[in-house]
């Protein structure tokens, strides 16, 4: 089996996640840097030239390397996007090499894709997704178990991984939960050929989260990562606050979405920006509970990957 760094020219098989609003253009070139796909987060951005913008500031920033090495970056497309026909293209004409895609389906794009040589890496949750999209051209999968912080499904990462394994013949990368190098080399084990990773590079010097959302996660356990929405359909694993307290008690008053939509409207920019962790939406997988210090991006890389 080729590990993903052999399948897409990274120094380690690893994915940063392309987490809405933190993972910007200045994000994914320390993370291509230092050895990953950097991947730059379409799900806060709102304009193609907003896109456009962080693309090139990427490269600018993650130029060939002395010894040669040439830093991937990535797109992440967050499909409901209304935007995302327009993203599409943007991608196509800065040619970038590598597209992650969640929450919809990729197909009426995959054509285009292909054509511009782009590599089409579709998040899943579940086997049966995965064998979908893989009738539609994907490259490869990224097995996401409910481990992983922000948008969830129901299938952790240890008895996703596997059937996704058994269920497709193209690459799984596994995600959710992993966070030190005990967990690279049980994803291998379950067959993956890498990772994605996400939590564990919030507490980096690099990433652009607020100092007061950093001090949260190391100092939370496991346990606070908790799932809302999950009555309404819209589960989302954040760390536990004043705002998932009370979205808890009122969703489970049987409270609608519009209701509980005042909670976390904006949540996730007030918790990014302003540190605001009362009331900000603290997205975290369960792998907080190791975070015990701020690493260097490339550290935590090389750390996660020893073999």
């Amino acid at each position: 089996m080729k590990l993903l760094n052999e399948i897409l020219g990274t120094r380690y098989p690893v994915i940063q996640g392309g987490m809405a609003n933190i993972a910007t253009g200045r994000f994914a070139a320390a993370c291509a840097n230092a050895g990953a796909v950097g991947l730059i987060g379409t799900g806060g951005i709102h304009t193609a030239e907003e896109l456009r913008s962080e693309i090139r500031t990427a490269r600018e920033l993650a130029p060939v390397q002395a010894d040669g090495y040439n830093p991937v970056i990535g797109v992440n497309l967050m499909l409901m996007n209304p935007a995302t026909d327009d993203f599409v293209k943007v991608c196509i004409e800065e040619k970038v090499s590598v597209v992650t895609t969640g929450a919809g389906n990729p197909g009426k794009y995959m054509a285009d894709f292909k054509a511009a040589g782009i590599k089409v890496i579709p998040v899943i949750g579940a086997p049966v997704l995965a064998q979908h999209v893989e009738r539609l051209g994907a490259d490869a999968v990224i097995a996401e178990g409910c481990e992983s912080g922000g948008h969830v499904g129901e299938m952790t990462t240890m008895t996703l991984v596997p059937q996704t394994v058994d269920a497709v013949n193209i690459p799984v990368i596994a995600a959710g939960g992993i966070a030190d190098n005990r967990q690279f080399k049980a994803a291998l084990q379950l067959g993956a050929c890498g990772v994605q990773i996400g939590t564990v590079l919030l507490a980096s010097p690099e990433c652009p989260i607020h100092d007061n959302y950093k001090e949260a996660l190391l100092k939370a356990k496991g346990s606070d990562a908790i799932v809302t929405g999950r009555i309404g359909g819209t589960p989302v694993r954040v760390l536990k606050n004043q705002m998932t307290v009370q979205y808890l008690k009122q969703e489970k008053a049987g409270a609608d979405k519009m209701e509980l939509e005042k909670y976390t409207l904006g949540s996730l920019r007030r918790a990014v920006f302003d540190g605001d962790v009362k009331t900000g939406s603290l997205m975290s997988g369960q792998a907080c509970g190791q975070l015990n210090e701020i690493r260097p991006v490339a550290e935590i890389l090389k750390s996660l990957t020893q073999m």
